[in-house]
């Protein structure tokens, strides 16, 4: 789907219902493939965050290339985080606080060892594109233009409006329920409101929300 035009450019500021919470990490390795991990060392850690359906896990996410080396793409491979890198949760301001309870915990992702210290909350962003690296294909014999149709006809029924929508690279991710298909979505052309209301939404079901799938971030450019 790839229509033109959009004229909005009135001022507007992120409310704060829904916020990122940021963490610095001690963390040597972890594995590519990290959502089960992960989203089960944070379930144990954070007994409410399973039940709060406005709660998802932003996978741990480190730059692509540096300095000769190549971001592996095997799930048998292996991230180094940097000290720059967050592990990030996305919940609604009354959980704010408990989120905080993380700080100073030591999480195991699958032998992995990650040691959680300060936090920063941080508004969603007010943006008009928008990414998801993860969107789980309910179905995988979908090819990407139905795909693509799915998730425009899912978008409209939350009455997000909305001019582009582009899905992309295909990732497979290993969960205790089996194989998880999922491709990168952009969604351009949004209205600020729109935007922050996608954000808070996401896409799919809510506890592929607490694997790291379905989440929204700035997009810079189409």
């Amino acid at each position: 789907m790839w229509q033109e035009e959009l004229d909005d450019d009135r001022p507007f500021v992120a409310p704060d219902d829904i916020q990122d919470l940021q963490f610095s990490i001690d963390c040597k390795t972890l594995p590519v493939d990290h959502a089960q991990g992960l989203s089960r060392a944070v379930l144990a850690a954070l007994s409410w965050f399973a039940d709060e359906p406005q709660a998802a896990l932003h996978l741990i996410h480190v730059a692509g290339s540096g300095n000769g080396w190549e971001r592996p793409e095997g799930a048998a491979g292996v991230l180094h985080p940097s000290r720059r890198t967050k592990l990030v949760l996305r919940v609604p301001k009354h959980r704010l606080e408990d989120a905080r309870q993380l700080s100073g915990q030591v999480l195991d992702v699958d032998g992995n060892r990650m040691l959680v210290a300060d936090s920063s909350a941080r508004l969603l962003s007010v943006t008009n594109t928008l990414y998801a690296r993860h969107v789980v294909v309910e179905d995988p014999a979908l090819n990407e233009q139905d795909f693509t149709a799915s998730v425009v006809a899912e978008l409209k029924q939350a009455g997000l409006g909305f001019k582009k929508v582009l899905c992309g690279k295909t990732i497979t991710f290993q969960t205790d329920q089996g194989p998880l298909l999922t491709r990168s979505l952009m969604v351009a052309d949004l209205s600020f409101e729109d935007a922050i209301r996608l954000q808070e939404l996401g896409i799919g079901q809510d506890s592929y929300k607490k694997l790291g799938c379905g989440l929204f971030i700035a997009h810079k450019s189409v």
